[in-house]
């Protein structure tokens, strides 16, 4: 089975949550999601109806996906209780979303990151609800994964074999890039590689074996720059020791959506083609629409079958 890995879903409870309560900072109307952390956009059908969402994938020519919460649903600035309940409705939409098709719909929850121990706890809830995976920002407003106090989140990730799907939010804001969408354009790739570098400097990777991390976009300026990484470690006083940035590499998986053959050969090349899963972003306009022909025109067609089939199936369904 073709599955998207990087397919974002709303469910429409979590949209009745924003409307009756104004607390949660959100604005739900005349068709569009307005909040503090996203630009605006129109809340298409396709984010709440599974049948819409079915007929759209297949029309990419995928026949299921690892659907996951919308970055605008990364509430991590709510008090514990908001949080913890906007989550649960999340959760429980997207659920109730996979339920429409079980062998064809699988889902990523959502957690209240900006309190740790409540997010661990939230885990165990969105496990026993049929997750596959947790997904989080690459910030969790303004702290970073690696610190300390995150690292209840990661052990209990580990403990039950979830992969972690970071997508970037809470970017920090860069004058430059206010203009021509650049906060997205560079903004984003930037803060994945600013996670993924992180994650392999701090010693994470090796305090907590077993972690999955799936970054999209490619990995962002990641994989590009590992090289790099590893030649500032040998050399600067700033690493007590050399980053072992090939070994570490094992634990990173890279979604497709690239946007050009040759970023996607090059892709493929520095990590090996068993860590892509093809992804598309469905439904933002920043996605890609016919994701199965852009692998086989940059990887051949035989590599469809790898990266739309057998890698996903691997990572998420055990």
């Amino acid at each position: 089975m073709r599955l998207d890995v990087h397919n974002h879903v709303i469910p429409e409870a979590l949209l009745a949550l924003v409307r009756e309560d104004p607390a949660f900072g959100v604005e739900v109307a005349d068709g569009w999601w307005r909040g503090p952390d996203h630009v605006p956009f129109p809340i298409e059908r396709t984010f709440h109806d599974p049948a819409t969402r079915l007929a759209d994938l297949e029309r990419a020519g995928l026949e299921g996906a690892v659907i996951s919460p919308a970055p605008a649903l990364f509430a991590y600035r709510l008090d514990p209780d908001r949080a913890a309940r906007f989550a649960r409705v999340v959760n429980e939409g997207l659920a109730e979303f996979c339920a429409a098709a079980p062998e064809r719909l699988h889902f990523l929850a959502d957690l209240p990151m900006g309190h740790v121990e409540l997010s661990a706890e939230l885990i165990g809830e969105a496990s026993r609800l049929g997750a596959v995976g947790i997904a989080v920002a690459t910030s969790i407003a303004g702290r970073r994964l690696d610190e300390a106090r995150f690292r209840p989140f990661w052990q209990a990730c580990a403990e039950r074999s979830l992969p972690v799907f970071v997508h970037p939010a809470f970017n920090d804001q860069h004058a430059a890039l206010n203009e021509w969408y650049l906060q997205n354009v560079i903004g984003n790739p930037l803060e994945t590689a600013i996670v993924g570098e992180r994650l392999m400097c701090s010693g994470l990777l090796d305090e907590v074996p077993g972690i999955t991390v799936m970054l999209v976009h490619g990995g962002g300026f990641f994989p590009y720059q590992l090289d790099r990484l590893r030649h500032a470690s040998q050399v600067r006083p700033e690493h007590a020791a050399p980053v072992d940035t090939e070994r570490l590499l094992g634990h990173f998986v890279f979604d497709t959506l690239l946007h050009g053959p040759q970023a996607l050969r090059f892709l493929a090349e520095r990590v090996g083609i068993d860590r892509l899963l093809l992804g598309t972003d469905m439904p933002f306009d920043m996605g890609q629409d016919q994701p199965v022909s852009a692998i086989a025109d940059a990887l051949g067609a035989e590599a469809v079958q790898i990266v739309a089939e057998r890698n996903p199936a691997g990572v998420f369904l055990g």
